[in-house]
């Protein structure tokens, strides 16, 4: 196969200090994080305003949250096949096998776009009952799920050629495509959510139209920013000057989607059986009564924010690993992997403390309830204390990710998953009728072992067995 100038990120660098590598680290995870951080201003901005419609309503859009996580993290894990093949094609310079895997991608969100559209809307009415909803929350929970879902082949499209931009080094494209999206997903929450209404701005008084949907709005709302960002994602990887696929074979093509799948497989596997394990976790906590639910949906929300670095870490750590396999620089990995855990455990640090000590605020926020509040801001100081573990746990992750490592993490996220926070969970609060701080204990406990087991399987790939490579 002819190969065109190596368009690898690593290229040209002599291997000397690890700090070398921070101005590349932070190019590639500054607008991932900027992306990271829009979309969970608008989470917040979301739970704000269904929140002000009360416990219920926030009760109603919480209790699938789960369900969602786990449909839009399968969609991503195809995705990371398709991030570790291209970066290593670009890593070696092969930019021709590159734009041929970016053809095979567009198949793929056709293909997931569809069947998830089939799955999602047939099962809307039944996922509210798997989850014990309340049952009188049961008929806009559903209503709520059909409505987000409607979109879902433009979901698909824009996490799968979001995933593929930033494979070939361009996260800057899916920031300002994010950042456009959760603009919009704002105006349409104030237009949707709530009723016509008299509004004041700097002294002025003024009637601001709404169509009064309450949870309803909430998702169309989202299920229309989620199409444009789909269009939006699709239209800039047809004109990405690397990894377009205008001219590439869209039809199955298995020199490419095999290694591809081979990568994917296991990590959809591994996202989907964790995030299944979600869905329960998330089932018992719904069976502890609206209080349990609605704190820990606040929590979630409020925790979310503070993983922002780590998963603006992961992405650059999975592209800038994949570039060095490809490059033939396996040294590199060493040094780069010390300046992303430097960098990540002194950022998650920050924002640990940070989380700790305004907890009880930030909970605030969404809810008036003092016992929402109280629950909500304990737990999440017990999670604050975590986070810096998490975050290596996340990057490395990332790392493996990039070698096309994914059946044994798979392995690993299962039995911490289903072995430490299910089976601890359902011990504690239904076995020993223990509440909401138990269940995020296990949870804490789970994403510790992970930690573990991550760190001991990258020494044992990199280190104890050189010379094993990633294909």
């Amino acid at each position: 196969m002819t190969k065109q100038k190596n368009n690898g990120l690593l290229q040209n660098r002599n291997a000397s200090s690890a700090w070398r590598f921070a101005p590349m680290i932070w190019a590639l995870a500054w607008p991932t994080m900027l992306e990271e951080l829009m979309q969970t201003a608008v989470q917040y901005v979301d739970t704000f305003m269904v929140a002000s419609l009360g416990t219920e309503a926030t009760a109603t859009v919480g209790s699938t949250t789960t369900v969602n996580w786990l449909i839009g993290s399968a969609v991503y894990a195809l995705g990371v096949g398709f991030l570790a093949y291209i970066s290593q094609a670009l890593g070696a310079g092969d930019t021709i096998r590159a734009k041929r895997a970016s053809g095979q991608a567009v198949l793929l969100a056709l293909f997931t776009g569809a069947l998830f559209t089939a799955l999602t809307l047939s099962l809307s009415r039944f996922v509210p009952v798997w989850m014990q909803v309340d049952a009188a929350l049961r008929p806009a929970a559903s209503r709520y799920f059909f409505i987000l879902y409607s979109p879902m082949l433009f979901r698909c499209a824009g996490i799968i050629f979001g995933t593929v931009l930033r494979a070939a080094g361009d996260t800057k494209t899916p920031m300002r495509v994010g950042v456009l999206v959760n603009a919009a997903n704002v105006l349409l929450n104030f237009l949707l959510i709530y009723p016509t209404r008299q509004a004041r701005l700097f002294g002025f008084s003024f009637r601001l139209p709404g169509a009064g949907l309450g949870t309803d709005g909430a998702a169309l709302a989202s299920a229309v920013s989620f199409a444009l960002g789909g269009i939006l994602l699709t239209v800039s990887l047809m004109r990405h000057p690397t990894v377009s696929p205008v001219g590439a074979r869209i039809l199955p093509d298995k020199a490419i989607l095999a290694p591809c799948m081979r990568i994917a497989l296991p990590n959809m596997a591994q996202r989907f059986f964790t995030s299944l394990g979600y869905v329960v976790f998330a089932s018992m906590i719904n069976a502890l009564g609206q209080v349990s639910t609605a704190a820990h949906t606040i929590a979630n929300t409020v925790e979310s924010a503070f993983y922002i670095p780590g998963y603006g870490m992961q992405s650059a750590a999975a592209t800038l690993t994949g570039n060095a396999i490809g490059a033939k620089k396996t040294e590199e990995i060493k040094p780069l992997t010390k300046m992303i855990a430097l960098i990540e455990i002194a950022l998650m640090l920050v924002s640990g403390s940070l989380l700790f000590i305004f907890a009880p605020k930030l909970v605030g926020v969404f809810s008036k309830d003092a016992a929402v509040i109280a629950l909500g801001a304990t737990v999440l100081r017990m999670v604050a204390v975590s986070e810096p573990f998490y975050g290596v746990s996340i990057i490395t992750e990332g790392i493996l990710q990039g070698a096309g490592k994914t059946s044994i993490p798979f392995v690993f996220n299962i039995l911490c998953m289903w072995g430490v926070r299910i089976v601890g969970t359902f011990i504690c609060t239904s076995v020993l009728g223990l509440g909401l701080v138990s269940a995020w204990g296990c949870m804490i406990a789970d994403n510790m072992l992970l930690l573990v087991l991550f760190r001991c399987y990258y020494h044992h790939v990199f280190f104890n067995r050189k010379k094993e490579t990633a294909s």
